[in-house]
């Protein structure tokens, strides 16, 4: 990615004017530095700014450009430099964004599997077969085809490395296993509560 498209998807106007001193409020808007400007009548959005007195606008390169009086080549690499992004590698923001989601998804698996693990423990004590002769309940079978695995997991998620931990959350996350598994802890917990 070139690293004005990389500084475009990275640094919103908003942020980079807020870096460079002015005051933006909640909804967006700040005093115009290119005209005279009593009252805020620049917009500043996600991907572009706007000036309803002055009518300048453009994106954050073109703000900082004009802000700054310099070419947008040399508007970007202030950017680039300011907000920590390199060409071809993302930003701190977006780095920080991704590690927040990781965070989250591992947070994620690790209780949906421990919950699923605490279930499977109790079916296989409470339902376990008191005689050779009594049929196996469907309950004691899930707990000893799923018990020894889901064991397992949540030990790789306690103790491993951040890059295990990672396949883990990773393989949870593909095709939705962690949403059906948490769909299955739905249905047991709706089953337990039905009267007998």
């Amino acid at each position: 990615m070139h690293i004005f498209e990389t500084v475009k998807a990275s640094v919103p106007p908003g942020r980079a004017a807020e870096h460079y001193g002015l005051n933006v409020s909640r909804n967006g808007m700040t005093s115009c530095p290119f005209h005279e400007d009593r009252h805020p009548s620049m917009k500043l959005y996600d991907d572009h700014y706007h000036c309803f007195g002055c009518q300048a606008r453009g994106d954050v390169i073109d703000f900082t450009a004009r802000l700054f009086g310099t070419s947008n080549g040399a508007a970007a690499q202030k950017l680039a430099a300011d907000f920590g992004i390199r060409e071809g590698k993302p930003s701190v923001p977006a780095t920080l964004k991704t590690y927040k989601t990781q965070a989250e998804n591992e947070k994620l698996c690790f209780r949906v599997l421990q919950e699923y693990l605490h279930i499977l423990q109790n079916w296989k004590k409470k339902y376990a077969p008191q005689t050779p002769e009594d049929v196996p309940d469907p309950r004691f079978v899930e707990a000893c085809q799923m018990l020894e695995c889901m064991q397992y997991m949540v030990d790789l998620l306690t103790v491993t490395s951040a890059g295990e931990r990672t396949e883990v959350i990773n393989s949870m996350m593909k095709d939705d296993k962690i949403t059906l598994l948490q769909e299955r802890l739905q249905k047991i917990k709706e089953e337990a509560n039905e009267p007998t």
